[in-house]
């Protein structure tokens, strides 16, 4: 995880560099007014080369993006703007509006500095500036705009992978994005109530156990489904980290290093649960206690520091 902070620049470009993709009609774009303090480009993630060493990526609320695309008219798995905290704000460029939804982290969101609906298609005519403000329940806001963001996709996606490297930069500032072609007969869904999930007060993890259980205390075990811990400020799009009680180990030494899976709940020597997610490392040499479900990374993904956390057996 300590890796995150050396690979955030990896690669990215001068400010105003062009991040074209194939299928962008000419002049199609957006230009990045504000970056905010952590935004990437994501869709559904890389999957299929864990065994080259190559993370999944993808945005971490999937059920975020794939509603955000729904409510423009996009396929589930075009590519969006994942906002961490702070939200960013872009300029449409060309000759053609733009239909955008702003969603996951509740925020407020402005056209041009008014205010418009939050978790709702908008229009944003060619020069206006769409915001998504600092986010006001949750962590992680999701932007998608009609025909989706197409920079050259690597190895099958569009999404940054801060652990690797590969896909879009982190934006920056400056930078420029294409936005693909709207489909003919392309149509958004009627307005109506949104079933936005909300932010978790509490975060429970179902959790089943890991391959090295046996490595933790028979106390340890019962620490792990009964304590209360809170999320880290140090968690990232690598892993969710814990501060509560340590887990101690009923052996010494390290595992060599092994395959390492999605929401997988690995214990460094500090004793402190870490919960992988989408940018985890695909190998790791901690032992991983416990597995947590799939189904319930997503609300991991909008819970902020502090947030109280519960693991429970699954």
């Amino acid at each position: 995880m300590t890796r995150e902070a050396g690979t955030l620049r990896a690669g990215v470009p001068a400010p105003g560099r062009a991040v074209v993709g194939p299928g962008a009609p000419a002049g199609s774009g957006l230009e990045v007014v504000r970056a905010g303090a952590l935004t990437t480009v994501q869709d559904a993630g890389r999957t299929g080369w864990a065994h080259l060493g190559v993370p999944r990526a993808g945005a971490l609320d999937g059920p975020a993006r794939c509603l955000a695309n729904r409510l423009v008219g996009n396929a589930p798995d075009a590519a969006v703007l994942e906002t961490t905290l702070t939200g960013c704000a872009v300029r449409v460029s060309g000759v053609r509006p733009l239909t955008a939804v702003v969603g996951g982290a509740v925020c407020g969101v402005t056209v041009d500095g008014r205010p418009v609906a939050w978790g709702a298609p908008v229009r944003v005519p060619p020069g206006a500036v769409l915001e998504a403000g600092p986010a006001l329940h949750g962590l992680r806001s999701y932007l998608a705009f009609g025909g989706g963001l197409v920079p050259e996709p690597v190895l099958g996606s569009r999404s940054a992978d801060l652990l690797s490297g590969l896909g879009p930069p982190v934006l920056r500032d400056g930078d420029v994005l294409p936005v693909g072609a709207v489909a003919p007969g392309h149509s958004c869904p009627a307005a109506g109530p949104v079933p936005w999930p909300g932010a978790p007060a509490e975060l429970v993890l179902p959790v089943h156990p890991g391959p090295r259980d046996d490595w933790f205390t028979p106390a340890a075990l019962r620490t792990l489904t009964t304590a209360v811990y809170r999320v880290a400020a140090q968690s990232n799009r690598i892993g969710l980290r814990t501060e509560g009680p340590s887990l101690a180990r009923a052996r010494g030494g390290e595992l060599p290093s092994e395959g390492m899976v999605l929401g997988a709940v690995q214990v460094p020597p500090d004793g402190r649960p870490v919960v992988f997610l989408n940018d985890h490392p695909t190998t790791g040499g901690y032992p991983v206690v416990g597995v947590v479900a799939a189904s319930a990374l997503a609300a991991a993904a909008q819970a902020p520091p502090g947030t109280p956390v519960r693991f429970v057996r699954a």
